[in-house]
């Protein structure tokens, strides 16, 4: 909607405004305490988070008003605008990086760039200002290249594959179970299991296909965008999985907020704290509900129980037990728990998630019949087979990010590869789009709500 396009400008142009000043500020108090860039600095993270609580949280806080008070109160007209949330935390980082790390830009054409560069803007990555400059500057993209372009197609179809085949494949039996869940359903066990975890994979191939997708298309102008995901079930403790996933807004994370909190720097009690304070606000970033809160805090929960003993006790079981032992109990303890987070995540309510998670801690009789699947129409050995296969190229050593620079060093080396890569590539998408477009309904990318 244009009024939309209005607020992402007026968002830019205060926020170059703030930028200006602070940076302005902080080179004439280079040898003082900088107090009025810092001041300039609050105004400008009070600008953005307030405007992103408005139309991001502002029925969410009247809902909690009205849940605690039992006051009659309104909602207010207010859609929440596409991309908002990573443009907003593209911005408060440049903002952050102008007070801290010297970044400067003075030059309004170069900011509006470096905001509105269309491959991240609707669902990140997260950009820093550090990042795309000097690519921007730089002559080299203005001539187009072969190789990178062949190289940004294929990632583009290797990230359109994981979208339309596995993600939006896998999707209905998630749907299945925590649509029939929320209309008050009770699944049976392995059915709560298959639901819970299809959206997990369901999830990640959508959100790294999108992903993907953009790092592609930006590389086709000559652009490299940072990688977003690096095989994150692979991880074996729950701070590699934060490591390998969604990087950017994981960096964000502890840069600009667990580290300015005090990181670890301030004993084992302020670090708990400040974990679980990070994750919680990472967790309300996702979404506005209580439901996302919990899924934060989870892994909140998570991280410290993985840094207060998870390190010592692999230690103990060093000596115990063969290490394959270890590092295959260590992933399926980390994969059993984000799994149990992303109930949370998924489900529409607290009543739906304590519907799915009682049933897949359940006992069930050996007779049970999967209605919730049945009733879908929906078969639940298909259903159990497509997540052993999907689960396997989850896990598989070789990711997209990997194929991706393999595939720019042999079409920087062999220009007929990359001719050959670029037919072959455009052909894919072509397809995909076609499948797509013949499809009875439209399956919109999950981040794009957040």
């Amino acid at each position: 909607m244009p009024k939309y396009i209005v607020l992402l400008l007026v968002s830019i142009v205060v926020n170059y405004g703030f930028g200006v000043v602070i940076g302005r500020l902080r080179d004439k108090d280079s040898n003082s305490s900088g107090i009025s860039a810092r001041i300039a600095l609050i105004f400008g993270l009070i600008f953005n988070l307030s405007l992103l609580s408005w139309f991001k949280y502002a029925n969410f806080l009247l809902d909690t008003l009205r849940a605690i008070s039992n006051l009659n109160l309104s909602e207010i007209d207010v859609i929440l605008p596409i991309g908002i949330s990573f443009f907003t935390f593209t911005q408060i980082a440049f903002l952050v990086d102008t007070y801290t790390k010297g970044t400067r830009e003075y030059r309004f054409i170069h900011y509006l760039l470096f905001v509105t560069y269309f491959p991240h803007l609707i669902a990140g990555p997260i950009l820093h200002h550090a990042q795309m400059m000097p690519q921007f500057a730089s002559l080299e993209i203005y001539r187009p290249q072969i190789a990178k372009i062949a190289a940004g197609l294929g990632l583009f179809a290797l990230g359109l594959i994981k979208k339309i085949i596995l993600a939006d494949g896998i999707a209905p039996y998630a749907d299945a179970v925590f649509d029939a869940t929320a209309a008050s359903h009770l699944p049976t066990m392995p059915e709560a299991w298959i639901g819970a975890v299809a959206y997990t994979l369901q999830l990640y191939f959508d959100f790294s296909g999108y992903s993907d997708m953009a790092v592609g298309l930006s590389m086709i102008f000559g652009i490299r965008l940072p990688f977003n995901f690096a095989s994150p079930y692979r991880a074996t403790n729950i701070s590699e999985f934060w490591r390998r996933w969604h990087m950017t807004l994981s960096a964000f994370l502890r840069d600009y907020l667990y580290i300015s909190l005090g990181g670890n720097r301030r004993g084992e009690l302020r670090r708990i704290i400040n974990l679980m304070v990070t994750m919680l606000l990472g967790g309300l970033w996702h979404g506005a509900s209580w439901t996302f809160v919990v899924w934060g805090g989870a892994h909140g929960l998570y991280l410290v129980m993985h840094h207060s003993v998870g390190n010592a006790f692999t230690r103990y079981l060093a000596f115990l037990v063969p290490r394959s032992f270890i590092t295959l109990a260590a992933w399926l303890m980390t994969m059993f728990a984000v799994i149990v987070a992303w109930v949370f995540f998924r489900a529409t309510d607290f009543t739906s998630a304590s519907i799915i998670l009682s049933a897949m801690f359940s006992i069930v009789d050996a007779d049970s019949f999967p209605k919730v699947l049945f009733n879908a129409g929906l078969s639940t050995s298909r259903g159990v087979w497509l997540i052993l296969v999907w689960s396997l190229i989850a896990v598989l050593p070789v990711n997209s990010n990997m194929l991706f620079d393999r595939l720019l060093k042999v079409c920087i080396q062999s220009q007929w590869i990359a001719w050959f890569s670029t037919g072959a590539a455009t052909t894919m998408v072509i397809a995909l789009i076609i499948i797509n477009e013949l499809r009875a309904s439209i399956s919109p990318f999950i981040y794009f709500s957040f």
